[in-house]
């Protein structure tokens, strides 16, 4: 039998509730322990989805006043009888709550418990599973509908598909083989190589997906960069909100970098101000120089800036020669001012270039949508349910690949035996993607991620 887990499930700090969820064989029974309810009534004679308000006491010592809501197996999260108390949510009185229910017969509860449970009682597969830590993450509304999307089992759906295709292809080339004798239909070479592409081509748009949807959640490293006094900072502070940065008129006053996450639209990035890129024989403004360059060669995105108003400067077309492998968009600062720049020299060297005035804020909505082009997240349709985590796309590689091996033995013409080896192979992959087969140590590893509570 296990144990009779609890846990604080919202979040550690002051606030106007906070709930200690209680989950097991034991969880009625546990909660009865510490609830008094105003009327009477016993938590274990009350029918799930109901509600009782009454008072926490620790023996007889009162220690908060509280609404017990109970879940009763099998309809709940865990699939166990699952009780929820809401107290004051204060830090002292949701410890001491939760203290009392684990000095009343519970176990505190590992991270990610009672997720786990949840998926051990079929409550829901592990990708479903592994959407729900992304759902309490999310940065942005495309982020929160992607991983609303699998928590629904849209992702789930996409590999159960190609699954079920492969299966139903395995099974036909197994009957065929072992049955000669029975009036079975003979294998298509050509349908057979034309189901295996297809199922293909679902894989690849699964893993062509995961890129843009990984940006989506944790973001992308963004360095802005130029030379002095071209509006750099102004353009940090403008995406950041605030003044995040120091604006002067006098060149080289940002000496190192700069950071702060801010989100564009529904894109993450993790944005870094950089040094005016410049020859100096200022010591320490040549190390900030120095460090911006290096960061530009490891940036996800290079926000090149350069000023409107002022011609094309040595410095500038060093910018441009240090961007020839990088995923960059050029922004043409300050067109509020008269133009002395030769924009077509940038547009020759840069595919993206987008004019904006940081100090007016026009430009903005573009800046946007290029940022969303350059990395990938402009076609992308959160809705339809994408891969999230590196375990996730590990194991469509693996299903990917074993899929190109079928292809490729039925091209080279060997065996169907061999091609069916190869169709399992990725079947077994697709299993283990969504958590039908899968070893104890790829969950424990997926819900060590999870924090307490959830």
């Amino acid at each position: 039998m296990e144990h009779t887990i609890a846990a604080i499930s919202t979040a550690h700090g002051v606030g106007g509730l906070g709930v200690i969820r209680i989950s097991g064989e034991n969880a009625l029974t546990v909660a009865e322990s510490v609830f008094r309810s105003a009327i009477g009534k016993r938590v274990t004679e009350m029918k799930g989805y109901t509600a009782a308000y009454g008072k926490i006491y620790d023996g007889e010592e009162l220690i908060d006043e509280a609404v017990v809501l109970v879940f009763r197996a099998p309809h709940s999260y865990t699939g166990e009888d699952v009780v929820e108390i809401s107290c004051h949510g204060g830090l002292y009185v949701t410890r001491q709550v939760l203290r009392v229910v684990l000095k009343n017969g519970a176990v505190s509860a590992e991270a990610g418990e009672f997720t786990k449970r949840a998926f051990l009682n079929g409550k829901m597969g592990l990708t479903e599973a592994e959407s729900v830590m992304d759902i309490i993450s999310a940065r942005g509304a495309q982020s929160a509908k992607a991983a609303l999307s699998c928590r629904e089992g849209k992702l789930r759906q996409r590999i159960d598909a190609v699954r079920d295709t492969l299966i139903n292809t395995a099974a036909h080339l197994a009957a065929w083989a072992d049955y000669p004798e029975e009036d079975i239909p003979e294998v298509d070479a050509g349908h057979l190589s034309s189901t295996l592409q297809n199922c293909r081509d679902e894989m690849q748009k699964l893993l062509n997906s995961y890129d843009a949807g990984k940006i989506m959640r944790e973001g992308v490293d963004t360095v802005i960069a130029g030379r002095p006094n071209v509006g750099k900072s102004t353009i940090m502070n403008l995406l950041s909100g605030c003044e995040r940065s120091i604006v002067t008129n006098v060149p080289g006053t940002t000496r190192d970098v700069i950071e702060e996450t801010v989100l564009l639209g529904e894109i993450p990035l993790r944005l870094s101000d950089t040094a005016g890129i410049r020859s100096t024989d200022d010591p320490v403004e040549k190390i900030g120089v120095e460090r911006a360059k290096d960061r530009i060669l490891k940036a996800g995105l290079v926000l090149a800036v350069f000023d409107s108003s002022r011609p094309l400067s040595d410095d500038d077309k060093e910018l441009i020669g240090l961007l020839s492998d990088a995923p960059a968009l050029a922004i043409i600062n300050k067109t509020d001012l008269p133009t002395e720049l030769d924009s077509e020299y940038i547009k020759t060297h840069i595919r993206h270039v987008v004019f904006l005035s940081a100090k007016e804020g026009s430009g903005s909505e573009e800046l946007e949508r290029q940022v969303a082009e350059i990395i990938g997240t402009s076609s992308l349709d959160a809705s339809q349910g994408i891969l999230a985590t590196e375990r996730q796309r590990s194991a469509a590689e693996n299903a990917l690949h074993s899929i190109d091996e079928a292809s490729s033995a039925l091209r080279l013409g060997m065996t169907l035996d061999a091609v069916t080896v190869m169709i399992e192979e990725a079947i077994h992959y697709l299993l283990e993607l969504t958590g039908e087969r899968v070893t104890e140590a790829v969950v424990h590893q997926v819900f060590s991620h999870f924090c307490v509570g959830k």
